[in-house]
C-alpha cells in the first residue's frame, strides 16, 4: 500500500514537472520565433538606412558637382574677348598691298588679361567678306577650322585659284592644330 500511495503522490508532481518542461519548451519555440522576426525586421532596417545613407551621399556628391560645374561656368562667363580691325594699303613703286590688321585682347570682367594681339592678313582689293576672314583667324576662338572652310577662306582670298600667301598658309595651320 505504500507504494500505491508513494505513486499517488508522485505522480502529479511527475506530471507537473513534464508539464513544466513541455511548457518551456514550447515559450521557448515561441520566443525563437518572435527574435527571428525582430532580427529579420532589423536586417531590412539596417539595409534601409545603408541604401537611404549610399543615396544621400550621392545626392550630395551630385549636387557638390553641380555647384562646381556652376560655378566655373560662371566664372567662364566673365572671360569675353574684344576684337577689331581696320584695313592697311601700303603702296610701293612695284606693287600695291592690302592687308586687314585684326587685333584681339583678353579680358576677365572689364580687366584685361592680355595686350593687343595682332595679325596682319593679306587680301585682295576686289575680296567679298571681311568679317568671315576675321573670325577664322582668331587666337582666342575655340573653334577650329576644317578642310571645307580652309578651301572656302583660300578661294575667298584668291578667286582665281592661286594658291594662298605663306602668312594665310601659317595662320590656317596654326589654327587646324
Amino acid at each position: 500500500m505504500q507504494i500505491d500511495a508513494l505513486l499517488w503522490i508522485l505522480l502529479p508532481v511527475f506530471i507537473a514537472a513534464g508539464s513544466a518542461l513541455l511548457s518551456y519548451y514550447i515559450m521557448q519555440a515561441r520566443m525563437e520565433v518572435a527574435i527571428s522576426k525582430e532580427r529579420e525586421f532589423l536586417a531590412e532596417a539596417r539595409a534601409e538606412v545603408r541604401t537611404q545613407t549610399n543615396t544621400m551621399e550621392e545626392r550630395v556628391k551630385a549636387t557638390e558637382q553641380e555647384a562646381r560645374r556652376r560655378a566655373l561656368d560662371d566664372f567662364m562667363t566673365d572671360f569675353r574677348v574684344e576684337e577689331r580691325h581696320y584695313f592697311r594699303e601700303n603702296n610701293t613703286v612695284a606693287a600695291r598691298k592690302k592687308s586687314m590688321v585684326l587685333q584681339e585682347r583678353l579680358y576677365f570682367r572689364n580687366i584685361p588679361l592680355s595686350n593687343w594681339v595682332e595679325h596682319e592678313m593679306l587680301v585682295e582689293e576686289n575680296s567679298g567678306d571681311m568679317q568671315h576672314i576675321a573670325k577664322g583667324c582668331s587666337i582666342f576662338s575655340t573653334t577650329s577650322l576644317t578642310e571645307e572652310k580652309k578651301a572656302a577662306v583660300s578661294r575667298m582670298l584668291h578667286p582665281g585659284g592661286a594658291t594662298p600667301g605663306s602668312q594665310i598658309t601659317e595662320l590656317l595651320n596654326e589654327q587646324a592644330s
